[in-house]
């Protein structure tokens, strides 16, 4: 499975032109805010319409401005979970879940669902209500809401903003499983070093809607390719809040991108 964009968007103030590539591999796009890596995602989802370019899944194409080519949102196969976690607030946990399954027959839907409850430890919060829930529990909840239509890709926009640390761990981990399990192109939108390093198998770093960067974290850490990638990496100590994340990145990755 393979997701290829080349993206061209004027917008007040702000103009995005990017390309890429993502295979089956969890690719994070990182930056500033503002820099261009959330309103990538809505382009590829198709809730904004390029000015140029194209969108491509495994060589389907999903929007081409030369070929007049724009299928609508809810005709991609994306799972796309927000910053916020949008769940329906009326629906039980096992609703929303249903909900994202709306196009799989009854019987194999009760299956499924019960399959997303026990592969995303929700066991016991069926008939919980959103607001009866943690966040921990609502970003669990929307993944396998996402999840549940069997998405070619999953687009995820800052999907760990405002969980503590425990649950922040607990969620990377989920996110990881969910990759090795699903094989499909994960793209992780975050303008944290920390989630980034901790997830990323590729980094593409946006600045000012442009990539400065594409690599490995090891290969962005080791050769930073200017000074504005050095600063956006060197914000925080890395090396000693990863420890913190120990949860999420094992003391060999570390010792990988000290090596210099």
């Amino acid at each position: 499975m393979s997701l290829a964009i080349k993206l061209f968007k004027n917008l007040p103030g702000f103009s995005l032109n990017v390309e890429w590539q993502a295979d089956e591999e969890f690719v994070v796009l990182f930056g500033p805010s503002g820099a261009g890596k959330s309103t990538t995602l809505k382009l590829i989802a198709g809730l904004i319409e390029p000015d140029e370019g194209f969108v491509k899944l495994n060589g389907d194409v999903l929007y081409d401005s030369q070929r007049k080519i724009n299928v609508p949102p809810q005709k991609r196969p994306f799972g796309y979970v927000f910053q916020d976690s949008t769940l329906f607030p009326h629906m039980t946990v096992k609703g929303n879940i249903a909900y994202g399954g709306k196009h799989i027959d009854k019987k194999s839907l009760e299956q499924r669902v019960r399959q997303m409850i026990k592969d995303f430890h929700l066991e016991g919060l069926e008939d919980k209500f959103p607001n009866e829930i943690s966040g921990g529990q609502k970003r669990r909840v929307a993944l396998a809401m996402a999840l549940m239509r069997e998405p070619k890709a999953l687009l995820l926009d800052e999907p760990l903003t405002a969980l503590d640390i425990q649950i922040k761990i607990e969620v990377m981990e989920l996110l990881k499983e969910i990759k090795e399990k699903f094989l499909i192109p994960i793209i992780l939108v975050t303008h944290d070093i920390l989630e980034a390093f901790s997830l990323a198998e590729k980094m593409i770093i946006y600045r000012n809607g442009r990539i400065l960067q594409m690599g490995t974290p090891a290969e962005i850490l080791n050769n930073p390719i200017n000074e504005d990638v050095e600063r956006l990496l060197y914000a925080k100590d890395i090396f000693q809040e990863l420890y913190i994340l120990s949860g999420a990145s094992t003391p060999k990755m570390l010792r990988q991108l000290r090596r210099t």
